[in-house]
């Protein structure tokens, strides 16, 4: 049964290697090259969007595993959306540098 409380926001949202209507909702200068799961749950926590990540396929593409987090519905989900992608980068770059 579907959660109205809750909003689903897709890491495929947020991957600049997809076009719009193959479901990125994020411009091309504020989207990531292959965004991950970790990172997105960690930019919603930063948020306290209260996000819980789960691996999964994207409708549009059953053949690969993508993954989404749900979160707490507290504006429209737009704006919600830009603001995952600013932190999404502070994020990105953040691990970035950890890695090497």
């Amino acid at each position: 049964m579907k959660d109205y409380e809750k909003q689903i926001i897709w890491l495929d949202y947020f991957n600049s290697l997809y076009s719009r209507s193959q479901g990125r909702r994020i411009s091309k200068n504020r989207s990531i090259k292959n965004p991950e799961l970790p990172d997105l749950v960690e930019a919603a926590k930063r948020l306290d969007l209260n996000p819980i990540g789960k691996e999964a396929r994207h409708p549009k593409r059953v053949s690969i595993t993508s993954g989404y987090i749900s979160i707490d519905k507290k504006t429209k989900k737009s704006t919600i959306l830009q603001d995952i992608a600013k932190m999404f980068t502070i994020v990105k770059g953040e691990t970035h540098k950890s890695s090497k």
